[in-house]
């Protein structure tokens, strides 16, 4: 028997007594004289093997612990196999993982490193490691590691779906979709994949796209929750809302817990005109967390639309800056500071994380200043009844006029068609990515850019925090502040914004004189031929008139009206048809407090002109008081109907004493509600006086400064030229006042 074969067979009879250290001693010199011996080299790997491995039952008991969630029982477990067994790599693996979850991110760096050097060709390791290095900060070492699996493994989904998330949560979104779609690829039923680049796409407002990821899914995972209410999001950004609210049920099936799906339906509901479904919608929210500030705001909102008063005293509990939506609570407090409160709280949400750099445009080549106009309402709209004249008055030789329009496209209409005509250009930005849009801006060279919406609805104000220009204006759309530093100026009046008041708004104040608000002096009225009868009213008798949205309407208002028709025999109160629910309301309302519900008349929506025309039919216009007529103001004085408003203290309660201000009926602004009840109460009483009031204001439309188009978009301008200048000059912005 040969020396080799005798090394061999006491070897294996070591190993078989336990003596496994005299074994592999045997089996090592066996190998520096014979260093390719198989049976050595094997019998040498097997008790190696057996000597850095822990025995089944050990490690089933931290699997056990690991699977049941006993994180601290599974690292305890582990950490003793690890030291008996360190180049066990599924113990270090394990321990890493439950260090993991036990936020031990820098043990769990150590355990993942030890199963590398255990396995360096195993690839979970290094996907767990980058999670840990992820955890701890060490974003670059992190991505390194990720890429360096996929470098040794390809085709290992989970590393790509890794790398992704980290990838998009550090705002590198094109590449994570890459990687995202790159996991796709591996594994066509990656969940997790479609849905998180379902998310990427939806941000991205690439919504066709973005369903079909949350529909696929949904399709893998029929119980995605979120991946239906997802879908659903993006339905309603279409203006799919049917389909909409079918995901939106599928959401609440598959997790009737699911509470922002919840809300998101109760929004479907009230674009469907569905006041009372929206309402339970949003009351089903709160239900499920009773301390939803926002979900009790919606409600309320809604319940205001359909004038239910029975719960306004719930305001107090939407305090807080979970509850941001300022327009939305602007009805339910006349307070300046509570909106400032409301407007900060919502700008720290919506342009959170942005870190804009300034432009700088180069000045233009024909020396005109590059006017940028952003809003989702450049159709048949409120906004440009009023806005129509400004845009046609524009002085062009002075301000390249470009249009930015985020709402979604639409059929032409007249005042589009007509818009188009007055500017230099009009740009469809509804579809597009706000980084995109931002290039575009830039690369037009804007030197001012204007938000025609705040914090109304449709709004895309997010991207006045990515600075699309160097001068930055809020104009026209939402009375108060955005409460943000994006937002460099506000135009206003001395009326809707007295000394002092200044102090609730982030932007600096430029006051204009007169009036803040554009209107259009061609304005077409139609000549009315269907009489009173026509349109419901009396015959005979005081007409006492109202159009505002019914959500501005309040108890406040509704008490004084009701007791003026209780003074005024024969009178009625003519009121828009907002919806079937406020109209049985308010009766209810009027029942209340003796009136009889037949003295309300309510009246449909018509064509603008056929509107403006009918107004001849009121004698007196009822303003509510939290937040004024608008252009429905407007509209009465233009069709030569007096308007009677209390000037309160928030911007949007001062809007309409600004206007009759401008008109030269300043005695129609009073200052409480007593005034506004014995002023209402004169003009019912005293033809003469009333008609004295009319025919002022049948000369004053022409000859005072609220309906002088031309002259009000000087100012406008002038206001625009000071600062740009303001800007070249390299001063900060400041208010000023143009006269």
């Amino acid at each position: 028997m040969s020396g080799l074969e005798t090394l061999l067979i006491k070897a294996k009879g070591a190993a078989k007594r336990g003596e496994a250290d005299a074994a592999r001693e045997i089996y090592r010199q066996v190998l520096e004289k014979h260093p390719r011996n198989p049976r050595a080299r094997a019998a040498l790997a097997a008790l190696e093997a057996a000597h850095n491995s822990p025995s089944q039952q050990q490690f089933d008991i931290m699997v056990a612990a690991y699977q049941s969630g006993r994180m601290e029982e599974a690292a305890r477990e582990g950490r003793v196999l690890a030291q008996a067994f360190p180049r066990a790599h599924g113990v270090q693996n394990l321990l890493g993982a439950a260090l993991l979850a036990l936020d031990d991110d820098a043990g769990a760096v150590e355990a993942f490193r030890r199963a590398i050097q255990a396995d360096p060709d195993h690839p979970a390791s290094y996907n767990n490691l980058a999670i840990a290095l992820r955890k701890l900060g060490q974003l670059e070492e992190a991505e390194a590691t990720y890429r360096a699996v996929i470098a040794r493994a390809p085709d290992y989904a989970d590393a790509h779906y890794n790398l992704a998330n980290m990838l998009q949560l550090s705002d590198r979104s094109d590449e994570a979709a890459e990687l995202f779609s790159e996991t796709i690829r591996i594994d066509p039923t990656y969940v997790d994949a479609h849905y998180n680049l379902g998310n990427l796409l939806a941000k991205a407002a690439r919504r066709e796209k973005a369903i079909a990821c949350f529909a696929e899914a949904a399709r893998l995972r029929p119980g995605h929750s979120d991946a239906h209410n997802n879908m659903g999001a993006e339905l309603l950004a279409l203006d799919r809302v049917d389909e909409a609210l079918a995901a939106y049920e599928r959401a609440l099936a598959a997790d009737p817990f699911n509470g922002q799906a919840m809300i998101n339906k109760g929004k479907a509901l009230v674009l469907k005109r569905d006041g009372p479904g929206a309402i339970a919608a949003f009351r089903g929210a709160l239900a499920l967390n009773p301390v939803d500030r926002s979900a009790r705001l919606q409600a309320l909102f809604e319940e205001a639309h359909i004038c239910d008063w029975s719960r306004r005293g719930e305001f107090a509990l939407t305090e807080g800056p979970e509850a941001v939506q300022p327009f939305a609570a602007l009805p339910f407090v006349d307070d300046p500071a509570h909106q400032y409160r409301r407007s900060r709280d919502c700008a720290a949400k919506m342009f959170e994380g942005l870190a804009p750099v300034m432009p700088d445009p180069a000045p233009s080549a024909d020396g005109r200043i590059r006017v940028g106009y952003f809003s989702a309402d450049f159709h048949n709209h409120a906004t440009m009844y009023l806005m129509s004249g400004f845009f046609r008055e524009h002085d062009r030789s002075r301000f390249e006029v470009r249009i930015y329009s985020s709402g979604p496209q639409r059929e032409e209409d007249y005042t589009r068609a007509d818009l188009r005509s007055h500017v230099d250009a009009f740009t469809e930005i509804g579809a597009m990515r706000d980084e995109d849009v931002v290039a575009l801006a830039r690369s037009d060279n804007l030197d001012i850019a204007v938000d025609l919406k705040g914090y109304t609805g449709g709004s895309r104000s997010r991207l006045f925090g990515h600075r699309l220009a160097p001068v930055q204006v809020s104009f026209m759309g939402y009375p108060g502040s955005i409460g943000h530093p994006c937002m460099d100026y506000f135009i206003a009046d001395h009326v809707t914004m007295p000394p002092g008041a200044e102090r609730h708004f982030s932007e600096k104040i430029v006051r204009l004189a007169h009036c803040y608000q554009a209107n259009d002096d061609r304005r077409a009225i139609v000549t009315d031929t269907k009489g009173r009868t026509g349109w419901g009213l009396p015959e005979q008798g005081f007409v006492f008139a109202s159009f505002n949205h019914s959500y501005k309407i309040s108890p406040r208002e509704w008490d004084l009206w009701m007791g003026l028709l209780r003074d005024v025999p024969g009178s009625v109160m003519w009121l828009l048809r907002s919806n079937q629910w406020a109209e049985a309301n308010l009766r209810k309302e009027a029942q209340a407090r003796g009136i009889d519900p037949a003295r309300l008349v309510f009246t449909p929506s018509v064509d603008h002109g056929e509107h403006l025309g009918r107004l001849i039919h009121a004698d007196l216009f009822l303003d509510t008081f939290a937040v004024n007529a608008h252009t429905t103001a407007s509209d009465a004085l233009w069709a030569g109907l007096p308007v009677l408003t209390l000037a309160g203290q928030q911007f949007a309660a001062r809007v309409a004493a600004s206007l009759v201000t401008a008109v030269g009926l300043p005695e129609l602004a009073v200052k409480s509600e007593k005034a506004y009840a014995e002023m209402a109460l004169f003009l019912a009483r005293d033809p003469a006086a009333l008609a004295d009031v009319c025919d002022r204001l049948a000369t004053n439309r022409t000859t005072h400064s609220l309906f002088d188009t031309a002259a009000y978009t000087h100012r406008v301008e002038t206001a625009l030229e000071q600062m740009h200048q303001r800007r070249i000059d390299g001063l900060t912005p400041e208010g000023f006042a143009v006269e």
